[in-house]
């Protein structure tokens, strides 16, 4: 169902429902056992009943893994990265001693037929002479123009990367990279986003970086943990079922919803109202506001701006080993087909059978069929795979909503929209109910943030 979709029930439940005496007692009701949703109803006082409804017929949205003839596959990276002490006491809480394995990252960027340290603006060693000088130089001009007190703030994300980094490392790296990223020009997003997650190194290690002073360390992800078993499903579930235990009715799978009544408080789930006190949605945002009777006008136009890109990748298993070393590599090359390999058996053997290899790649093309041949022959080139002949098998997999669109119209939409669910007593929250860009962690913060405003 899109975003924009209304269902309507056959019989009374498709016209408006009557009036209904709102009772304190309630539930909270939370749409989506993703990991905020999980969060949320596991964070809840014991005191304030929960309804968690989720639509799948398991646990975890995008945090779940596929296993296919002993090969393991998540979408896409979903490696956990923990600086938050409630975090990481939730996460050490739910798994026993040695179920976690913690990981030093090791990440690449192939361009220029090398492979460089992540991040580019910090290793520039490797590179042809002349782009390291021209990074060098843009480098040190930004910095010039950053000290200008009169220098003006960047308004796009292209223009954060030439203020910050200079133009040649804009040129080489950030603005290709993004244009395959998220399938348009750098000049259509803004800079709202990478704030957090776009490691900024300073002179000294920008220029030690060029000399071949390998600059490691650098940015939020240096080390993550992983399920030792293999699959990042381990976390959801354990979540699922610490859940079950402390609620045993809890938990409502394969129930979708398809309105909202903010007046009287109740979603449409089948051809029932389920009542609620508080809701937390962590749907994709304009998806609820399309199912919200009587949004106000301004709301459903801002919820119809907002935008994301869609995610296509293949999960490839191979006959042999990675020769890589990386964990995830990142490919800014324009004719490359793709912008980011992961390499799921290099992090944990676990993933591949003995043997072989577990790979995730991401697709630049969101529309035509994948060119396995040719992607192969890049995959083999870059040493991702050692030849394409070991590849057993490569599975397309997709998701429609998986980066939102940070573009101009993003921050007024997102603020006329929560303001107005802030006085419906909804809560639209975690990456997509948010609408916002963040990793595992934030969104099990965000959960714990949404208990307490429920409570």
């Amino acid at each position: 169902m899109t975003s924009g979709e209304h269902t309507q029930s056959s019989g009374d439940v498709s016209r408006a429902p009557a009036a209904r005496r709102i009772a304190s007692a309630d539930p909270v009701v939370v749409i989506g056992a993703g990991l905020t949703g999980l969060s949320t109803a596991l964070h809840l006082p014991q005191d304030r009943a929960v309804v968690l409804l989720e639509r799948d017929d398991r646990v975890g949205g995008k945090a779940r893994t596929a296993r296919h003839e002993g090969f393991t596959f998540d979408v896409t990276g979903h490696w956990l990265h923990l600086r938050d002490d409630r975090v990481k006491a939730l996460v050490s809480d739910l798994f026993e001693p040695g179920d976690l394995v913690e990981i030093e990252r090791r990440t690449g960027i192939y361009t220029h037929g090398t492979m460089l340290p992540y991040p580019f603006q910090a290793n520039l060693h490797g590179l042809p002479l002349s782009i390291v000088r021209e990074c060098l130089v843009g480098f040190v001009e930004a910095q010039v123009a950053a000290a200008n007190p009169d220098a003006l703030a960047p308004k796009t994300f292209a223009d954060f990367a030439v203020a910050r980094f200079g133009r040649g490392i804009a040129e080489h790296f950030f603005v290709p990279y993004n244009t395959k990223l998220w399938g348009t020009s750098p000049d259509a997003l803004t800079a709202d986003w990478v704030q957090r997650f776009v490691p900024v190194p300073d002179v000294a290690q920008v220029i030690g970086g060029a000399l071949g002073l390998v600059q490691e360390g650098l940015g939020y992800n240096a080390r993550f943990l992983y399920p030792k078993a293999g699959g990042i499903d381990a976390l959801p579930n354990a979540m699922g079922a610490r859940l079950a235990v402390a609620r045993p009715d809890a938990l409502k799978l394969r129930q979708q919803f398809t309105r909202v009544d903010a007046r009287n408080r109740q979603v449409l789930v089948g051809e029932t109202w389920q009542p609620y006190s508080k809701l937390v949605s962590t749907v994709p945002l304009p998806r609820l506001i399309a199912r919200i009777d009587g949004a106000p006008p301004e709301v459903v136009a801002a919820a119809k701006s907002l935008r994301a890109v869609g995610w296509r990748w293949l999960d490839v298993a191979t006959k042999t080993p990675s020769p890589l070393d990386e964990h995830w590599v990142y490919v800014p090359e324009m004719d490359i087909p793709f912008f980011r390999v992961g390499i799921y058996s290099n992090a944990l053997p676990a993933m591949a059978p003995p043997g072989c290899g577990s790979l995730y790649v991401e697709l630049s093309d969101r529309d035509t069929p994948p060119d396995l041949p040719t992607i192969f022959k890049h995959l083999a080139a870059m040493g991702a795979i050692t030849r394409p002949e070991d590849v057993l098998f490569a599975r397309m997999r997709e998701v429609r909503c998986a980066y939102v669109m940070f573009d101009h119209a993003y921050a007024e939409a997102t603020a006329t929209i929560h303001a107005w669910l802030a006085t419906q007593d909804i809560l639209s929250t975690g990456r997509y109910g948010a609408w916002i860009y963040n990793s595992m962690e934030d969104s099990i913060l965000l959960g714990m943030d949404a208990a307490d405003w429920a409570a």
